[in-house]
């Protein structure tokens, strides 16, 4: 790249998009890296605010695509992420980080005398990117399923408080990255972020998530922030645009100021009763524009989003109890097998595929050790068994916490788990994980109901499973075993 498009040389936005231009899109860690030595450079040394905002906006189509793909790297990986994933990780955390903060920086454009509407749009742009561009770093904790850094949302709330306040929180925007048809507003996509974290965004895939996102945004506009008038109104939930934490469920003792904002969603319940009735009805998700997931999939997403986006309480099913104590977990079917069955999978002779080590062996002792006896060479495994704390617990599952050290776990495993007050291994599955800022990992484990490990091979084309109980599982009818 030469001196003519060099990071340091952008001082417009028609050299800013000669420099996208020569982006090496096909290698997107380079791209990255030419990307956010522009933005440092723009931050360090920014031209007129008016200039500032056109180069972001020259840039932004090219640097969502390229964060996109370098979040693969960490996206769906077990926790702790690798020192190489961790890297990348932050890198994208602060392209996102630095793009909010440039954005800023375009705040002080210049007013024209008198009332402009074109300024005032304008102003209102700026600050619907600040929204964005916090929002996907926050998006970006979710997905890398990691605590949101300190500060992030104190951000997000004054950047809506202050389009608030100016007066251009629903004065309309285009945002070519999410609809080329319909305009947004700031409310918009603060709205979009608040609904993100009331999903509970750490007990999903990445892939719904996402899913999460387009609809979040798609019906954002549905949502409506009001202040509380009456000091005796309690809403269910409700968000503080002076604190650095989501909007959360209203306690009894919490402090009610002119800060204090509640969530009217009663057009967003109607909307997802709708879309519910229409995928009954046989039409799918692609032409109600809900993506291309299959329809059993989105309705059961929706399904799990109408009480938190309809701010409808969840009743637990069983009782929740603060524990104190030490559960011990692993992973892996040969460790889940011999600790719940108690002994160690062994194959049988029929099926079993030797290794040239347990070859040479019995081509030397053969059965010499006993007369008639087969040379037992399968020795007791030592499998890992992590120890995590246990925060709380219930019938049906254990919160559990530990430092990063440990198995590798990741959303939606299977583990064995020995409860701190039991000596049984159990069956569960993790439903939601984060790690910490503090580098500790915390997880909810949900148990399974069964204890009895059973063994499957494919016989032809079909599946027979051999259980504890000596019968065969065929095409889903129970029949004796041979």
């Amino acid at each position: 790249m030469n001196m003519a498009t060099s990071p340091g040389s952008i001082r417009n936005p028609q050299a800013a998009a000669l420099f996208v231009s020569r982006l090496a899109l096909n290698n997107p860690e380079l791209a990255e890296q030419q990307l956010g030595e522009l933005l440092d450079a723009l931050i360090a040394n920014p031209p007129e605010a008016g200039t500032l905002f056109a180069i972001l906006e020259e840039i932004r189509t090219p640097l969502n695509f390229v964060e996109d793909e370098r979040a693969r790297t960490y996206h769906n990986k077990p926790l702790a992420l690798s020192d190489e994933q961790e890297k990348c990780l932050q890198q994208v955390l602060s392209v996102w980080q630095r793009m909010s903060k440039a954005y800023g920086l375009c705040l002080h454009v210049r007013k024209p005398a008198g009332d402009d509407a074109e300024y005032i749009v304008q102003i209102a742009t700026i600050l619907h990117r600040c929204l964005y561009y916090t929002g996907m770093l926050l998006l970006e904790y979710f997905r890398a399923r990691r605590e949101v850094a300190p500060g992030i949302w104190h951000d997000l709330h004054g950047y809506y408080e202050t389009a608030e306040q100016w007066g251009v929180g629903h004065t309309a925007v285009s945002d070519p990255l999410e609809s080329k048809l319909q305009a947004t507003h700031c409310a918009a996509a603060y709205v979009t972020s608040l609904l993100i974290d009331m999903a509970n965004p750490y007990g999903h895939s990445v892939r719904d998530l996402n899913l999460i996102r387009h609809w979040a945004g798609m019906w954002a506009h549905m949502v409506s922030l009001h202040p509380l008038e009456d000091d005796n109104e309690v809403p269910p939930y409700s968000v503080q645009l002076t604190s650095d934490r989501p909007i959360h469920p209203t306690a009894a003792n919490d402090s009610i100021g002119p800060d204090t904002r509640r969530l009217d969603t009663s057009r967003l319940g109607l909307q997802l009763s709708h879309m519910l009735a229409q995928l009954r009805q046989r039409l799918t998700p692609s032409q109600l524009g809900l993506g291309g997931e299959t329809p059993g999939h989105v309705s059961k997403l929706l399904e799990q989003l109408s009480r938190p986006w309809t701010q409808t309480a969840a009743p637990r099913k069983f009782r929740r109890f603060a524990s104190e104590g030490t559960a011990r977990v692993t992973a892996g079917f040969d460790a889940m097998h011999s600790f719940i069955s108690g002994n160690d999978f062994v194959q049988p002779d029929s099926a079993n595929a030797y290794s040239r080590s347990q070859f040479d062996q019995l081509y030397t002792f053969r059965e010499r050790a006993i007369t008639g006896q087969h040379l037992n060479i399968n020795a007791r495994q030592a499998f890992p068994i992590d120890e995590w704390a246990v925060i709380n617990h219930s019938a049906n599952g254990f919160r559990l916490a530990r430092s990063i050290a440990g198995l590798k776990i990741t959303y939606s495993q299977l583990l064995a788990v020995c409860p701190h007050d039991g000596s049984h291994f159990l069956l569960g599955l993790v439903s939601w994980l984060m790690q910490e800022t503090g580098d500790g990992l915390v997880a909810g484990i949900s148990l399974l109901p069964g204890t009895r490990p059973a063994a499957s091979r494919m016989i032809g084309l079909v599946c027979a499973t051999l259980t504890a109980d000596d019968v065969y599982v065929t095409c889903g009818v129970v029949v004796p075993a041979a």
